[in-house]
């Protein structure tokens, strides 16, 4: 039969020079795109068999080929699946895009910048053309399963390529690629090399169903040798649990995650109906050293049909889960034509939704049934995982779930809210909680004085994050979550006549000198008053219901946002002998210079003992060392 050349079409021409210079940033993954598709083939010719017993096809063997030809350099992708018509040729490769090039390449020139072009390029599936980012010149020779004459199709992927029947092209495609020099500089490898084709094919391609065979060099080139299968072959995620060992299950999460430790949960899900994925997580049983840093590589691997698509795919699982490791592999999914953007369709959030609910109810299930295991969890995750209640609130309900805090109640034993809101007296009506920096330091704090002399449980909580997710949530159960350093607290029983009257008293005897301490420290804090919450010490400094903390102010700082100083609330314990003293002195004496040192002091006391700093560290230093020395 005669050879005809046909001319690609203008716009698929530009489309064609695009593909090739400007979509892949990787190379290496031609060989992906022509495995995938010589796995397809593989699969539609199974199932036309199976719709079909009288075809004429030989399905006893089904595998992919790779052979190479070092002094030819020539690297040629041979499948025995379905293969093509010399009418489908024409159709499906031929023309690079069956309609819409033109309205594509419009929008495509209309695009803001490169990523918005990339996006673009989903509808079209030409991944056969990213041959030409390592070939001068594709040679396709295929036939249909069935059918009595093949046809070859060859290009250099320029303005034109030619067709032609042929009489003994064997079934399926073999796809050969005429390959350039090796170009290390611009990432062009040698593509003859053995070792780079198993490493190429071990990333990608290891999951395929089919085996991928390729004959190992001899040493003396002489004889041929057996090809060998370079792909496992071993989806995990697609076998039964029965099927897969535990240790096999541990080498795959080794593998992804390139942890030699044992992870702490396998966590399988299989979804199927319209939209059919299955995925294989796993949760570590250690943090890694860079979580909380800028660069760490987040997301689970992306398959589609067993084709790896990225390593590191973030759209799957928000940030609060980025401590997963694991495997996700769709059906289908809407993919640009490099497979390395995903396009933003109702089908990533639907699997993200998913995946999310199914790894927070797998630490459910562990805190439930294995406190040891879910205690290690929360040790090295549940600061990340309090993230969510701050970026996520479909799922602050299930976060708060597994969420467990220190608290006053045991040195050892955390608690969730769920048990501390059983635990809660009658009277009692809020969740008190306070923050800082360690345990310790919270727990010597003034502000604890009084709840801790009437027995009242307050979480403990340390991490960074704590300063957020409280406001955030607010209340849990209908109880308010309140800070004990913040507004005004009255742990006093209701309907006290007799504390309600020695209060009113003791307001009315500190009147002049808190009204007096407010204009001496004008300048740090809004208000001087009697404290509530104290009981040993003589001050303590706390922040209005509303206002920001010092450590919430400082954060934001730190992040380059810039807020307004606000100033605080200074409380006096009018049980003190200090307090007592300086109210005596103020009433007694006109000359209020030492009372002013004294105030001044007592504010910085307060500072310190919340863990602040002194305002002015040499003026302290120095007012101090002078009441010292008139002690002695």
């Amino acid at each position: 039969m005669p050879t005809e050349t046909f001319e690609f079409q203008v716009e698929a021409r530009q489309l064609l020079q695009l593909m090739i210079h400007s979509v892949y940033s990787n190379k290496d993954v031609f060989l992906r795109e022509l495995v995938s598709n010589a796995s397809d083939a593989l699969d539609k010719l199974r199932l036309d068999k199976l719709r079909d017993d009288t075809l004429d096809a030989d399905v006893s063997d089904l595998h992919i080929a790779l052979d190479v030809d070092k002094e030819a350099r020539t690297l040629t992708v041979r499948d025995n699946g379905v293969g093509m018509s010399y009418d489908e040729v024409g159709r499906l490769i031929g023309t690079i895009a069956n309609s819409g090039t033109a309205t594509f390449l419009k929008e495509l020139r209309e695009a803001e910048d490169e990523k918005g072009a990339e996006g673009l390029i989903g509808q079209f599936g030409i991944g056969f053309y990213s041959g030409f980012m390592v070939a001068d010149e594709m040679t396709l020779v295929t036939r249909r399963a069935g059918e009595a004459h093949g046809t070859r199709w060859s290009s250099r992927g320029e303005a034109t390529y030619t067709l032609e029947r042929v009489e003994d092209a064997p079934q399926g495609t073999s796809v050969t690629l005429h390959l350039k020099p090796a170009d290390p500089e611009n990432q062009l490898h040698d593509y003859t090399s053995p070792w780079k084709i198993r490493e190429i094919v071990k990333r990608y391609s290891d999951f395929i169903t089919w085996p991928i065979r390729m004959a190992p060099e001899t040493a003396d080139g002489d004889g041929t040798p057996e090809p060998q299968t370079l792909n496992s072959m071993k989806a995990l995620w697609a076998r039964s649990r029965d099927q897969v060992t535990d240790d096999e299950y541990h080498e795959l999460y080794k593998h992804i995650s390139h942890d030699w430790r044992e992870p702490l949960e396998t966590i399988r899900l299989q979804a199927e109906g319209t939209f059919e994925y299955q995925s294989l997580l796993f949760l570590p049983s250690h943090a890694p050293y860079d979580l909380f840093t800028r660069d760490y590589k987040r997301g689970v691997q992306l398959y589609v049909k067993r084709v790896f698509i990225m390593d590191d795919c973030e759209a799957l699982l928000p940030p609060y889960l980025r401590f997963v490791k694991g495997v996700v592999d769709a059906a289908d999914l809407s993919l640009n034509v490099s497979r390395e953007i995903l396009q933003q369709d109702r089908h990533i959030r639907m699997m993200q939704r998913r995946l999310t609910k199914k790894v927070l109810s797998t630490v459910k299930e562990m805190m439930t049934k294995d406190s040891e295991r879910y205690a290690t969890f929360w040790r090295e995750f549940g600061t990340v995982l309090k993230e969510g209640l701050v970026t996520d609130s479909e799922n602050g309900e299930a976060i708060l779930a597994v969420a467990s805090f220190a608290t006053t109640r045991s040195e050892d034993e955390p608690t969730t809210l769920a048990q501390y809101v059983e635990r809660m007296g009658d009277d009692q009506k809020d969740i008190y909680y306070i923050t800082g920096e360690s345990r310790q330091s919270i727990e010597n704090s003034p502000h604890m004085e009084a709840f801790r002399d009437k027995g009242i449980e307050v979480l403990l909580l340390t991490d960074p994050v704590d300063e957020v997710w409280v406001d955030a949530v607010g209340e849990y159960q209908g109880k308010k979550l309140r800070s004990v350093t913040k507004g005004e607290i009255d742990l006093d029983a209701k309907g006290d006549e007799k504390a309600d009257e020695e209060r009113e008293k003791q307001a009315e005897d500190y009147a002049g000198l808190l009204g007096w301490m407010r204009e001496r420290l004008e300048e740090d804090i809004k208000e001087v008053r009697l404290s509530t919450r104290l009981t040993v010490s003589p001050a303590c400094v706390v922040s209005d219901a509303k206002d920001l903390t010092p450590a919430l102010e400082q954060m934001y700082r730190a992040m380059g946002q810039e807020v307004p100083r606000t100033k605080r609330i200074l409380e006096l314990n009018a049980d003190h002998p200090l307090v007592k003293g300086m109210n005596q002195a103020f009433k007694n004496d006109d000359d209020r210079t030492r009372l002013a040192e004294s105030a001044e002091l007592l504010h910085t006391l307060a500072v310190l003992a919340e863990g602040g700093q002194a305002k002015d560290p040499a003026r302290f230093v120095k007012l101090v060392a002078e009441r010292m020395e008139r002690t002695l």
